[in-house]
């Protein structure tokens, strides 16, 4: 088959190794846009309006001549911001008023939240304006050439629209130190705020919530059949304290620890872009680059890990000066715990930004790393306690520190320390997966060298798990065995069936949809007109013609044709006598399939959340610490599917990437996939931070499962009024997330699944929320449910 050069430059440049794995003879496929209906030709389209203005302007004059200030944002992005920072200083008020009747007062803590507030506005105010001087408009031949520069890159405002210039413009756009546009993920928001606010916000409604189990007379740190045992305290220690109280002082240095965070985060950003405005005058800049950041990789990597030390050393200098003046700012957290959370979040940061190339903002970055660090943290806490349980006063964990706790830590953080140390395989079986067959040292060499990598792989990751998770698992339960306990805990549900139930319902619910989806992605594929080929390992599969099922390249291969996805087919009925040459039930699917349309990426993608709801609010109602430790197992379960995805690991890396490239949207361009990681997250983060109320557990599954999905369908169907010309989001669509999401509220109380709870407050919770999903460009499966469960905890719902 001849191809283009062009063609196979396009190839080549795709993101991940599966499609060029074996032979290398794959070919970009050009599909050509059908030409609409005729019945939808002529449609008149509905009028739409829009609710928030768009561009915001205000000049004002300042003392010298010719010299004016420009303060312009969009209406959208100030509405968002005033959202954020608004919930930030009620929820520090509340924390505030709850404090001092508990005589345990601690007003430092409100003065890092009121100072992050502050520096927040003054960012603001500084990346949305600029000092402009009117002059005469030069030229064409002066202006220089523009061309090749970046809209990403491009400084706000520096258009030349009546001969105005702006050279101290200020970049829109937030980069962590040694970072370029082209690390971030295309949006037309940073999300800084969303990465300044989000942290401590969680942080205050954890603490507000312990806060007010003190003050509650019911002594239960946990709802209502929730199965597991008692958290675990040192009673070792010289003054051991009760659970609560440990998890009332874990949690004030945890706020401490998000303004931390977020005091970190800012000083990137300003040092970046004060670094950055030495190089502005630099036009050889490539596209999606920075001037102040070196090519080179060996080098950006020094230099951040330099920056960070210094860094650290600055925080540390602030807190012992602060100190020094009785200003007691970070005071919950030691100077060892500033070293480990400073350099452990910005060592964070940097690799995020290297793995998952082109799948963050800045704001879902920080939140993203400040959830690691918190995972960190609590594992070094758990270790340290372990240890030294005389000298270490209490456990510092910020959810309680039950089994739950251990195995979380032992499954997420072990499968990234797995593919940390298994990184050598990784990195090689991407590299030969990638490399062209003709550029290979031993080409013939090259499936026996991947099936050895694959095989170092799977023995390694066995090995690990069995050897050091396991063994540290085994300590932290007080030498219990850990596959024994799984074993035995999932036979002390409410009934000895209950749990195996919920495993078997999972299972077949999951193996119905995946296979479903899998055969309806095979099938679509195979009654649609392609021109290209697509390599999936040893043969190059090729389609022939539009309804004619895929052949193999290797004419010698009489294997079936793969049905893509995970593999997973309907098993064959035996042949019936009027049917010679297929089964009754392949030809009635195949007849059908001639004639179901092929649903859009948008309705592939809310069919998961429609399958969340499904598959885990019976998990919450019947058991929720069940639900709260196959959440984890599930995180991790992903996390091993994108190693071998990503990293192309034989024989299963074509066919995962071939089933998820099937439901990727504009949000997941990066080389990571991340979408259902934060839809997992979404759902499970309610469960994962343990609220004293049943009623919390069911915000994240309820958020994205029902009131984002209807909002979705809703605004598509009969959106009319737009909140800004920016945004496709609809009043209508917000609309319909708030009276989903109430009635389904209303719903669980009338069957007896949750406690009482203020309608009123529950709406008005529900009405931000929705607000912000149509305001946000930030991913909302991560987003949503951490601030409506924040926001339901705060407001006393």
């Amino acid at each position: 088959m001849n191809v283009s050069s062009a063609t196979r430059q396009s190839f080549a440049r795709s993101r991940s190794p599966h499609i060029r794995a074996m032979n290398n003879s794959g070919h970009s496929a050009h599909q050509p846009t059908a030409p609409p209906p005729p019945h939808a030709r002529h449609r008149t389209l509905p009028t739409l309006h829009t609710f928030l203005p768009g561009t915001l302007s205000i000049p004002i004059l300042t003392p010298f001549r010719g010299l004016s200030w420009t303060f312009s944002i969009d209406a959208r992005s100030l509405a968002e911001s005033c959202l954020l920072l608004g919930s930030l200083v009620y929820a520090n008020w509340k924390l505030s008023s709850t404090l001092e009747p508990l005589d345990i007062s601690d007003p430092f803590i409100s003065l890092e939240i009121n100072i992050l507030v502050i520096t927040s506005v003054i960012y603001i105010i500084w990346s949305h304006s600029s000092f402009s001087e009117k002059v005469a408009s030069p030229p064409l031949s002066d202006r220089g050439d523009t061309r090749g520069s970046s809209p990403r890159t491009e400084p706000r405002g520096s258009g030349r629209n009546g001969g105005s210039r702006a050279p101290h413009n200020k970049a829109h756009f937030g980069f962590v130190w040694m970072s370029v546009p082209k690390n971030f993920r295309e949006c037309p928001d940073d999300g800084v705020l969303t990465g300044l606010s989000f942290a401590p916000l969680i942080s205050i409604a954890l603490l507000y919530s312990s806060l007010r189990q003190a003050a509650s007379p019911n002594s239960n740190l946990l709802p209502r059949d929730w199965l597991i045992e008692t958290p675990r305290i040192l009673e070792k220690a010289r003054a051991p304290l009760s659970a609560l109280d440990a998890l009332i002082l874990s949690r004030r240095s945890l706020v401490d620890y998000a303004t931390l965070c977020s005091f970190i985060l800012l000083v990137q950003i300003f040092s970046s872009s004060w670094y950055e405005s030495r190089y502005r005058r630099r036009r050889s800049v490539p596209e999606g680059e920075r001037g102040s950041v070196p090519r080179s990789e060996m080098r950006r990597t020094w230099t951040y890990w330099i920056y960070s030390y210094v860094i650290t050393l600055v925080v540390l200098c602030v807190r012992y000066l602060l100190a020094r003046n009785h200003i007691n700012v970070w005071q919950n957290i030691s100077y060892f715990d500033i070293v480990i959370g400073s350099v452990f979040y910005q060592f964070c940061l940097y690799i995020a930004l290297r793995l998952a190339h082109g799948g963050f903002t800045l704001g879902e970055l920080a939140l993203v790393c400040f959830g690691g660090l918190c995972l960190g943290t609590e594992l070094l806490s758990l270790t340290r306690a372990g240890i030294w349980p005389r000298t270490t006063p209490f456990i510092k964990t910020y959810r309680l520190p039950t089994p739950l706790l251990t195995f979380q830590i032992a499954l997420i953080a072990g499968s990234f320390l797995t593919g940390f140390l298994l990184s050598p395989l990784l990195v090689l079986s991407r590299h030969i997966a990638q490399r062209p067959v003709r550029r290979l040292r031993f080409p013939q060499e090259k499936p026996r060298h991947r099936r050895a990598l694959a095989a170092g792989f799977y023995i390694g990751t066995i090995l690990i798990i069995a050897g050091l998770i396991g063994s540290w698992t085994w300590w932290s339960l007080g030498r219990r065995d850990p596959w024994l306990w799984v074993i035995f805990w999932i036979l002390e549900g409410k009934k000895k069936w209950t749990r195996p139930l919920l495993l078997a319902y999972w299972g077949l619910l999951g193996s119905i949809s995946v296979a479903g989806w899998n055969r309806q992605l095979s099938r679509s594929r195979r009654y649609k007109p392609r021109n290209a080929s697509v390599n999936l390992g040893d043969n190059v599969i090729v389609p022939t013609a539009a309804n004619q099922s895929y052949k193999s390249a290797d004419p010698a291969s009489s294997a079936p044709p793969p049905t893509g996805g995970l593999g997973l087919g309907f098993p064959n009925l035996p042949n019936l006598p009027n049917l010679p040459n297929g089964t009754l039930a392949t030809d009635l699917l195949d007849a059908a399939d001639k004639h179901v349309p092929t649903l859009g990426v948008n309705a592939r993608r809310k069919f998961f959340h429609a399958l969340a709801v499904v598959m885990f609010l019976p998990g919450v109602v019947v058991d929720p610490a069940f639900t709260h430790l196959s959440f984890s197992a599930a995180f991790a379960l992903f996390i091993f599917a994108e190693y071998v995805r990503y990293f192309a690991i034989y024989p299963f890396g074509a066919a995962v990437h071939l089933f998820m490239n099937e439901f990727l949207d504009q949000k997941d361009r990066g080389t990571a996939i991340l979408s259902h990681f934060y839809l997992l997250t979404g759902c499970a983060g309610s469960v994962w931070l343990e609220g004293p109320s049943r009623f919390l557990l069911y915000t994240g599954i309820l958020a994205l499962g029902v009131g984002d999905a209807m909002a979705s369908i809703v605004g598509k169907r009969i959106g009319r009024h737009r909140w800004s010309t920016s945004s496709s989001k609809t009043v209508e669509g917000s609309a319909a997330f708030v009276v989903s999401l109430v009635m389904c509220a209303w719903v669980l109380r009338l069957l007896g699944l949750t406690e009482d709870f203020s309608t009123v407050r529950y709406g008005a919770v529900v009405g931000l929320s929705s607000v912000l999903e149509a305001l946000s460009d930030q991913n909302d499966n991560l987003t949503l449910p951490l601030y409506m469960w924040s926001m339901l905890v705060v407001v006393d719902v």
